[in-house]
């Protein structure tokens, strides 16, 4: 049995990347098309984008409705963005097993790391304002869709670590380039 390289990992990893994606965008567009419907036709808000219910939201107050569709749109988009992002990454075939230090790795991390940061932020802050408006006496569902905020400021903050480790390897590299 041969044994997968890594090109053919890389090669799965795109695929699968691809497939995160349109599946985020998918969810993405779920969300703002709710936004748009609820608008024009408030009727169906309890029928429009099943992941996450808000007709009760909408039946307490119109505004807070839409900063809960707003907060999970980002969320959303940004998501699609960090795997646009990957997409990206292994189309340009930046990524180089010969020098994995480089500039382009050094700012996909920066930039995945940025847009972890954004995911983490704005998803506590869904839930902070879904726990505020409950406590006002709201009704709301569950909101898994933004959960785990915690979790994407863990990880922005360590790929912003790993990011810094690229840019000393990248220095090392130039200086090691220049002594042969």
């Amino acid at each position: 049995m041969k044994k997968a390289g890594t090109p053919q990992i890389l090669k799965v990893l795109h695929i699968l990347s691809w497939i995160i994606f349109v599946g985020l965008c998918i969810q993405a567009g779920g969300f703002i098309v709710t936004a748009i419907f609820t608008l024009l036709k408030p009727t169906v808000v309890d029928r429009l984008w099943q992941q996450v219910d808000l007709a009760a939201l909408f039946q307490y107050d119109r505004g807070h409705f839409f900063v809960e569709i707003l907060l999970l749109s980002i969320v959303a988009v940004v998501k699609a963005w960090l795997f646009y992002l990957i997409v990206k990454l292994l189309y340009d075939k930046k990524l180089s097993m010969e020098q994995p230090f480089n500039n382009g790795v050094r700012n996909f991390i920066f930039k995945i790391a940025y847009a972890a940061f954004l995911i983490g932020l704005f998803s506590m802050w869904g839930l902070n304002y879904a726990g505020w408006l409950v406590n006002k006496g709201a009704h709301i569902a569950d909101l898994k869709a933004l959960g785990g905020g915690d979790t994407w400021l863990f990880i922005s903050v360590a790929l912003f670590v790993i990011a810094q480790v690229f840019k000393k390897g990248i220095e090392m590299q130039t200086e090691n380039e220049l002594t042969i």
